[in-house]
């Protein structure tokens, strides 16, 4: 699940590497680790704030069902907070420059209303939006002002493609616990359009990341090199199959979003390549 905070990342800094030939690599490395921790932080303050709304009480690998102490994993949530954010300011330092560090920060503040208290707006359906627009805009431009101190058309291009499958995970995540989130009251986008509605939009919702990069190829914001993306397609047509045939199965069904880290993993791992290749 960790290739949510590697993927922004890597995208962000190969579209920078391409436009200017150059690799902070000491930066990159640092903002992967700190990225790593950040989301680490909203896994574990998720399990802790979803743990108050009983949401969580059928869901086997809740942190915090795992070890019967919430305090140990908030406290833990919060020390892994401090350390991302702790190597993002060594960035900002390095740099003089407060931007990354800013961005980073408002990527928390949404991050924290996606399940936090008074927010808690994943709980009227808004997660994948927000999921989006931190996971994607935010984040990939952070790594790529990290990298090159600037803003670029083609980055942000790129960043939507990265927050769209991201935003993909969660959506898919919601099939198998339907009845948990009616009961918490949690108008998730499958609560609200139903699991066969969901399986039917679930194509065009992910496929549009194919269509956007031809898009982006076809208008010459992209290199040809970025149609490495099509390599990743196997995984997301066995992830539409799957939720076509299983979407109303909470047992079959629930491995679903495992299958949407695949395509998210893969599909940002090819993005990236495309950029850095040099025959494209």
């Amino acid at each position: 699940m960790y290739s949510v905070a590697i993927i922004p990342i890597w995208v962000g800094t190969a579209v920078a590497f391409a436009e200017t030939q150059i690799l902070q690599k000491t930066v990159f490395s640092t903002f992967l680790f700190s990225a790593i921790l950040i989301v680490a932080w909203v896994n574990f303050s998720n399990d802790v704030f979803d743990s108050e709304t009983g949401i969580d009480e059928n869901k086997a690998h809740s942190l915090v069902n795992l070890t019967g102490n919430k305090w140990l994993i908030f406290w833990l949530s919060n020390f892994f907070l401090g350390l991302g954010i702790l190597g993002i300011g060594a960035i900002a330092w390095w740099q003089q420059d407060l931007t990354v560090i800013g961005l980073v920060l408002l990527c928390c503040a949404f991050g924290y209303t996606y399940q936090g208290p008074p927010f808690r707006f994943g709980y009227h359906g808004l997660g994948e939006i927000i999921c989006l627009i931190t996971f994607g805009p935010l984040a990939v431009a952070a790594a790529y002002y990290s990298q090159a101190q600037t803003w670029s058309m083609r980055g942000l291009a790129a960043s939507v493609i990265v927050g769209i499958v991201t935003s993909l995970i969660l959506f898919c995540s919601h099939f198998h616990q339907i009845k948990d989130d009616l009961a918490a009251g949690k108008r998730s986008p499958i609560v609200r359009l139903g699991t066969k509605r969901g399986a039917e939009i679930l194509p065009w919702f992910g496929g549009s990341i194919y269509v956007l990069t031809a898009l982006f190829v076809f208008l010459g914001i992209f290199p040809v090199g970025t149609l490495l993306i099509f390599a990743s397609l196997p995984f997301a047509l066995q992830l539409f199959r799957h939720v076509k045939q299983y979407h109303n199965q909470p047992e079959r069904v629930s491995n679903c979003k495992f299958i949407a880290v695949s395509v998210h993993f893969w599909s940002g791992l090819l993005l990236g390549l495309g950029f850095v290749q040099p025959w494209g």
